[in-house]
């Protein structure tokens, strides 16, 4: 995987050196406005994100194109490189996680996280998110917030990550994220999505 991540992250980055957006502390308004956004977003478990991830711990990273499909407790995670055509794909729910696409795979594992930890070296947050590709605080943590233009979420601090929401779709409502970068040094996940299919 990390020879398929290796590559083509210029376009993402150079996304990440943009001016940084506006960001207030929460006030009981926006505080109300995320409120009756997580309540509206709660019930929708099916569902296909389309878009470019790009990731880096500090030593490594690249970037591919990815479609990202939820059904329930279920997902099916893929991601392309641009430049070798290669992909590896992420898959499973409740019952375990397989990654396909990597030297010696399929793998298998207990959930998403513990697998990509051992297969690849990678910490990245799947579960949390989940949640905040919507613009959520995940379940089972604290979380701060600061808000942006229209009370909607320009930084989220939870589990030790920083979440920097940097674009919004305000054609759906209520509005998704566009632009999602967590960090957490040293890993760095950037995610432009170009689609929402909820169903």
């Amino acid at each position: 995987m990390r020879r398929l991540l290796l590559g083509a992250a210029a376009g993402l980055l150079l996304a990440a050196c943009a001016q940084a957006p506006v960001r207030k502390p929460a006030d009981a308004a926006a505080l109300a406005a995320q409120d009756a956004r997580e309540q509206q977003l709660a019930g929708i478990d099916q569902w296909t994100l389309e878009g470019h991830l790009a990731v880096s711990d500090g030593h490594d990273g690249g970037s591919g194109s990815l479609r990202w499909i939820q059904d329930g407790e279920r997902y099916d995670f893929e991601l392309r490189a641009p430049i070798t055509g290669k992909s590896f794909r992420l898959s499973g729910g409740p019952d375990g996680a397989v990654l396909e696409g990597v030297e010696g795979g399929p793998l298998r594992g207990p959930d998403a996280e513990t697998l990509m930890r051992k297969a690849l070296g990678w910490e990245v947050p799947l579960v949390d998110l989940r949640a905040w590709v919507w613009g959520l605080r995940a379940a089972g943590a604290p979380a701060e917030l600061r808000f942006g233009e229209r009370d909607l979420p320009s930084l989220l601090m939870q589990d030790g990550w920083a979440v920097d929401y940097r674009a919004w779709d305000l054609e759906h409502q209520p509005p998704l994220p566009q632009k999602v970068f967590a960090s957490r040094p040293p890993y760095k996940v950037k995610l432009s999505i170009d689609s929402w299919s909820i169903r």
